[in-house]
This record gives C-alpha cells, structure tokens and sequence, in this order.
C-alpha cells in the first residue's frame, strides 16, 4: 500500500512541476522618475533625498522589469548602484550617448537576459536626434529583447516617453511604435510602456488601444488597484486625474493585477531642530518619490 502511495505521489509530482513550468508570472512597472533639477532641489523634492526612496519601491513591490522615463545619465547611475542585480539599456535623447533623458529599461539580470537592444527617435527621422512633426522636445524610444531565464520565454520591451505638447507628434508616434511592432514577427509578445502624456481618452492612445495590436494593461487585469491618476506633481493632497503613464501588451500575456502606487515617505525638515511637540509633527512632511506614481502589473504567460 505504502508502495503504491509513494507511486502516486511521484507521478502526480511530477506532473505539478510540468504544470508549474508550463507558465510563467513576473512584474512590469513604468516609471516617470522626475529629471533632477534644482528648482525641485529647492522645494525639497531633490534627486539625492528621492532616490534612495525610489529604489526601495522597487525592491520592496519587486519590479522585474520597468521603463523609465526623464532620467539623466547620473540618475540612471545612481538608480543602478542602489539597485544591485539589475541592469539597464537606453541612450539619451539629445546625443545618443549621455546627454539628456532617457528612456530607459531596468531588469532583473537574475530574471532575464538582455539578446538585443536599440533606440530610435519619434521623428521622420528615427536614426538620429531630431525634433519630430510638432514636438516641443526630441523625443525617443528605448527597446529591448529579453529572454525569462527560467522558461525561455522570449518577448519585446518599447519604452518611451511622448512629447507633452505636440498633438501631431503624440499621434504619430502612436501610429511609428504600431509600425515598428507590426514588423516584428506575429508570434513575438511585445510590451510597450511609457509616460504618454494623455488620458486614456485621448486620440493617441485610442490609436494604440484600439489597434487590435497593443491593449491597456489596465482593461486586462483581474484585479485593478486604481487611484484615478498618475501624474502628481510632487503634491501629496493634491486632486490626480487622468492615467497618463500607460502599459500596453499583446495578447500573449494575462495581467493578473494593475496597480497605481501611491507611497509616500517621510523626511524632518532642516528648520525642525528648533522646533518640539505638535509643530515638530508638523515637519515631518509626505513627499511622493517622483512627481508621477509609477504604475505595476504582475503578468502571467504561457510558455508551452
């Protein structure tokens, strides 16, 4: 009898480790990280006070692979050496090398393996840095191609960020990024996310939703944890609407939970040392790790 138990729990073991290894579940997140830049500095939303913040975000809701966007060189640097195990690929907009934001991707080396990378411009001329259509700003998409070193899952990131005044460039943009997908072959999933700068009402980003190529993240989660918005301008009390920072899938994956991260942290104001009680409290005031909150999804994907 005994024999014949252990038989059973062998097969049906084995047959749950099949299973489990038929799928694959992991975290995408995108990210607006805020540009460093005095003027914050001086407010009290400085780069070197957010950052450390920033990188415990991402390591406390385990992000395995995130966009970013607006980030200089130096930011990028510093994210990388309070992140150890993950890597990232992205030039700057204004040079191709370092000279300007980025929009770059963080992942997990442990998680996945980078097989290719480029960049390419949102302009009519995607090889160099330009201006695009009616851009205020040279704007740029970073991408790579990623292998799940567990499975072999193989798939495309885009990141981006769009232009935030341009009507024409945001749209044709859209319609350049659904080109470049479309060239990929059919069987490749792809994963495009970014600050988009529109709500999910806005021309541009029905011409992605409703492509029959790409879909918001957001329609397909089981589980939506949604704070109405996620630009908030660096103001804790403030009224967020509209979902600017998006992530877009093919049909390839399930997205088992979308997220809107709102934490916050805390920091004593220089002058509260003179302060005590109840208007010490007062010091220690909520900031938002970036002028945006990131947003996460946990993805699940057929491997076989």
């Amino acid at each position: 009898m005994k024999r014949i138990f252990y038989l059973l729990l062998l097969v049906f073991g084995c047959a749950g480790a099949v299973e489990a290894a038929s799928s694959v579940d992991f975290t995408v997140a995108t990210y607006n990280l805020r540009q460093a830049n005095h003027e914050d500095s001086v407010k009290g939303n400085g780069w070197g006070q957010r950052a450390p913040y920033i990188a415990r975000l991402v390591q406390f809701h385990g992000f395995d692979i995130f966009g970013t966007q607006e980030a200089f060189y130096g930011q990028l640097q510093d994210l990388k050496s309070l992140l150890p195990g993950y890597a990232y690929t992205g030039v700057a907009r204004d040079d191709g090398k370092q000279k300007g934001e980025h929009s770059a991707i963080f992942y997990r080396t442990d998680k996945f393996q980078l097989l290719d990378h480029g960049d390419f411009w949102l302009s009519e001329d995607q090889t160099r840095p330009n201006l695009g259509w009616d851009a205020a700003c040279i704007r740029i998409c970073s991408w790579g191609k990623f292998k799940e070193v567990s499975t072999g899952f193989t798939f495309v990131y885009f990141n981006l960020h769009m232009d935030h005044i341009g009507v024409v460039a945001r749209a044709e943009s859209a319609k350049l990024i659904l080109k470049k997908i479309q060239a990929i072959p059919a069987n490749m999933p792809v994963m495009l996310s970014g600050d988009f700068n529109v709500d999910q009402f806005s021309p541009s980003y029905q011409l992605l939703n409703s492509s029959g190529v790409l879909q918001d993240s957001y329609d397909k989660a089981a589980l939506v944890y949604d704070q109405r918005g996620t630009f908030n301008g660096f103001d804790i009390d403030g009224v967020v609407k509209g979902r600017i920072d998006h992530i877009f899938l093919t049909n390839r994956f399930s997205v088992l939970k979308y997220g809107i991260l709102t934490d916050t942290y805390r920091v004593d104001l220089p002058e509260s040392g003179n302060v005590s009680g109840d208007a010490h409290k007062q010091s220690l005031k909520a900031r938002c790790p970036s002028d945006h909150f990131p947003v996460m999804i946990e993805v699940r994907v057929q491997t076989n």
